[in-house]
């Protein structure tokens, strides 16, 4: 079972799914930096000023002036701004990863289905690959 085990982990699939993972993680990182630091304060400025990473509801009844304070003093909230950046993040990381799949598969070798039929070498007709005589000419078949 070890040595299965070690077959397993040595294989190139495994390495590429690891290698997959730590450049998705990077790549989700940067993302949500260029919503965060690129695209939100723009459109906060369109919107009137609004900084979308300071929205927030404070859940304690009580007035906090930054998102800050709010963590700072440990109250419970809804945290609209931190939401929508997410969100935002996640809606272009998705569509980011689409286009790559879409693309890759464009590149990607096609595997060509294997055979099912075979043709009788007496009728030149198409019969299953496993059959033993031909529907058609009752043939022996090999």
């Amino acid at each position: 079972m070890l040595k299965e085990f070690k077959n397993f982990l040595i294989k190139g699939n495994v390495i590429d799914m690891a290698v997959g993972f730590i450049f998705g993680a990077a790549f989700a990182t940067v993302v949500k930096s260029l919503v965060s630091n690129i695209i939100m304060p723009p459109v906060g400025l369109l919107l009137g000023n609004v900084d979308f990473s300071s929205l927030f509801i404070a859940l304690d009844g009580k007035e906090y002036v930054s998102l800050a304070d709010l963590e700072k003093a440990g109250a419970p909230a809804i945290k609209l701004g931190v939401f929508f950046n997410d969100f935002t993040s996640f809606i272009i990381l998705g569509f980011v990863m689409f286009m790559m799949i879409k693309g890759y598969a464009k590149i990607a070798p096609k595997e060509e289905p294997l055979p099912t039929t075979k043709v009788c070498a007496e009728c030149a007709m198409s019969i299953p690959l496993g059959a033993k005589k031909c529907p058609h000419c009752l043939s022996e078949q090999a």
